[in-house]
């Protein structure tokens, strides 16, 4: 049995785009003077952004519906710290760092909402 396309589409989009915010938030965490940012931050962030899209995968691996469920509810909290500590890094004083924190916090918080669909709608179907 075949994956109709426009999901197959949908979940490879997903794949690279976590993979994309991963990369993006090490750029930005490097290009972070030392003296500006907590380095603990920068280590959290760039953790839990890199579990965003590692997890996913896991997830498309599934033994089950189960087994999916827990690993989206894993990017969920991966996603929502992401957020969070992104929120932490405190750059207002460098504008374009500031225009690029708020860039990935937003796509943080727009894989929050993305992950709370797929649980709600695996959870619909069950």
């Amino acid at each position: 049995m075949s994956v109709p396309r426009s999901t197959t589409t949908r979940r490879y989009d997903l794949t690279d785009r976590t993979q994309k915010f991963a990369d993006n938030v090490r750029l930005f965490c490097s290009q972070i003077p030392k003296t500006i940012a907590e380095p603990e931050d920068l280590k959290q962030v760039k953790r839990s952004s890199g579990s965003v899209g590692a997890n996913y995968i896991e997830a498309n691996e599934a033994l089950g519906k189960a087994d999916f469920l827990m690993r989206c509810r894993i990017c969920l909290k991966e996603a929502k710290e992401s957020a969070f500590w992104l929120r932490m890094i405190h750059v207002e004083h460098h504008s374009s760092l500031e225009i690029e924190r708020q860039r990935l916090t937003s796509e943080a918080e727009q894989f929050v909402r993305i992950f709370c669909t797929i649980i709600r709608r695996v959870n619909e179907n069950k």
